[in-house]
């Protein structure tokens, strides 16, 4: 199925059912005095979060949504029948604005959350409710009310704790494959990763986070270059991201020390909140760079860095291990590793 992530909806919410003006008219029943019943009530739309959706492509095709008109009301003090509600389910970490305002109307974040996105208009009033001692005969009866109407705005933002990026060919769908079971697509050209991947990465007996990989990131991707840019919201949830760096580029004008920092000014053009995370650097590809301890301690040095960081061989396994004990002991614990110099390899 396409990943879609994005899509733009109409909702119509129902019109109530008029009242209606309306007497007894019964044998031997002198008088029987007004009995009109009111209107029903509008249907309503719904969002619901449903963890069984992991895309909008629903929506991108279906756009108007209306919910049922209320039934008018009718004589012998017959209400008329309320509008079916409608219920639009939607991938959990939908979400919602309003297209015009750019309101935020919810974030569906959990499974089963239910948001009304579009109210029905009320039914309105027969003439049984207009009698008193000096109106015996009312014909007094009201229009039913018109429903809300909205343009949306649906956006996913897939739940994850943990998210990777890097520059295409860094590694990041080798390294989910490596600590998870997800099977992203992986070969040696860039833009291998099309769509955001998700991988259960279990450390221990009932101790497991959820890592994301989006497609590769390069210069210019706040304003629109490659395809990451799409996907950054994705990252926008987790409380980690992980930096993998390719130590071993096979371009051989690639310079990671260069790229790395463009990386970090993508995340900071894009979302400042973003770039705040923390952030922590997986060096790839160690076991094709004999000199790869050198290689390490020249980037650390020219980046100044002093958040922890890993060297890892995505490919044989080599390291992942000791990357994914260390994102769980942080996520329980919100303490990081402290940044060492430890040997590459």
């Amino acid at each position: 199925m396409k990943f879609i992530d994005e899509a733009r909806i109409e909702v119509h919410a129902g019109k109530g059912g008029d009242g209606v003006a309306s007497f007894r008219r019964e044998k031997y029943v002198p008088r029987g005095g007004p009995d009109g019943g009111d209107g029903g009530r509008g249907g309503s739309v719904f969002a619901i979060a449903d963890r069984n959706i992991n895309t909008l492509i629903d929506y991108r095709y279906a756009r108007i949504h209306r919910a049922q008109n209320g039934e008018r009301g009718q004589g012998s003090d017959c209400y008329g029948k309320g509008g079916e509600d409608v219920e639009l389910r939607v991938p959990v970490g939908t979400i919602i604005r309003d297209l015009n305002s750019g309101e935020l109307v919810a974030d569906l974040a959990h499974d089963g959350e239910r948001v009304r996105l579009a109210k029905g208009g009320a039914g309105g009033l027969g003439n049984l409710h207009f009698k008193s001692s000096i109106n015996r005969a009312p014909r007094q009866f009201t229009r039913g009310e018109a429903g809300e109407s909205r343009e949306l705005a649906l956006e996913l933002r897939v739940l994850a704790d943990v998210g990777l990026l890097g520059l295409p060919n860094a590694g990041k769908s080798t390294f989910i494959r490596a600590v998870s079971s997800a099977r992203p697509k992986v070969a040696d050209y860039p833009f291998t990763t099309l769509s955001p991947s998700l991988g259960v990465v279990r450390v221990a007996s009932g101790a497991s986070f959820v890592l994301a990989d989006i497609p590769g990131l390069i210069e210019g991707a706040a304003e629109g270059a490659g395809l990451g840019h799409q996907f950054l919201r994705h990252l926008a949830r987790t409380r980690l991201l992980l930096h993998l760096v390719d130590i071993a580029p096979a371009d051989e004008h690639a310079e990671p020390v260069r790229d790395a920092r463009a990386i970090a000014r993508e995340l900071k053009k894009y979302d400042e909140a973003l770039y705040r995370k923390p952030r922590w650097l997986v060096f790839n590809k160690i076991d094709l760079a004999d000199d790869a301890e050198a290689r390490i301690r020249h980037i650390l040095s020219a980046l100044r860095w002093k958040a922890p960081w890993f060297a890892v061989s995505a490919l044989s396994g080599q390291g992942c291990r000791e990357v994914c004990n260390a994102a769980q002991r942080f996520l329980a614990d919100g303490r990081q590793p402290a940044a060492r110099t430890r040997r590459a390899a």
